[in-house]
């Protein structure tokens, strides 16, 4: 979390961040109440996202983060036209792939917290089941999109390709060593203090 951060203040230019757990965890949206994600998470890591939207359980899926500079002319869109338009991209990746996976057009009733057990608009479906979903915070910096996909949807080596699913030659580089120095840093202060984890 405290990565995508640095991330989105660093951005000159659209980028995306695909990643994966090294331990089941969970993430939760920044006006989630701990204690709901806490029976979820089950005595697993839990952190606080900067981003709304549930509960997310962490292991097995693909997630991502997309980061658009301030002044890009996406912005210009509300945020649901951006879900919307980044679900879509996302859809055409995995449908591309042979994988089934179109774009909800209304949400479901709430059953509960969880994130894929709740489908909202815009989330993709694959015969009614939630298979990826995300949220987002526009700042001072920019829009940040944290997203969640499947695994199984994916074969392997796959999710190396979902930034061409943006972009027809993208430029891959890795993690800086003075991004994971300042992200370690601001973990250190906010995303890793108990004043973060339980401010609801």
């Amino acid at each position: 979390m405290a990565i995508d951060e640095i991330l989105l203040r660093q951005a000159e230019r659209p980028a995306l961040r695909v990643y994966r757990w090294s331990e089941p965890a969970v993430s939760f949206g920044y006006f989630e109440k701990v204690s709901t994600a806490e029976a979820i998470a089950a005595g697993r890591a839990a952190v606080r996202r900067w981003t709304g939207g549930g509960i997310v359980e962490h292991g097995e899926d693909l997630t991502y983060t997309l980061f658009i500079p301030q002044g890009h002319p996406f912005l210009r869109h509300a945020a649901s036209e951006t879900y919307r338009q980044i679900h879509e991209t996302i859809a055409g990746f995995l449908v591309g792939a042979g994988m089934r996976a179109e774009v909800l057009s209304a949400s479901h009733a709430s059953v509960s917290r969880a994130c894929f057990a709740s489908p909202v608009q815009h989330d993709l479906v694959a015969d009614g089941i939630k298979v990826a979903g995300a949220a987002q915070r526009r700042t001072r910096w920019g829009l940040l999109h944290q997203g969640s996909i499947r695994a199984p949807l994916f074969r392997e080596g796959e999710c190396e390709n979902l930034a061409e699913a943006f972009c027809a030659s993208p430029m891959r580089e890795p993690l800086t060593p003075a991004t994971r120095d300042a992200g370690i840093a601001l973990a250190a202060v906010k995303y890793g203090t108990a004043e973060w984890l339980r401010k609801f």
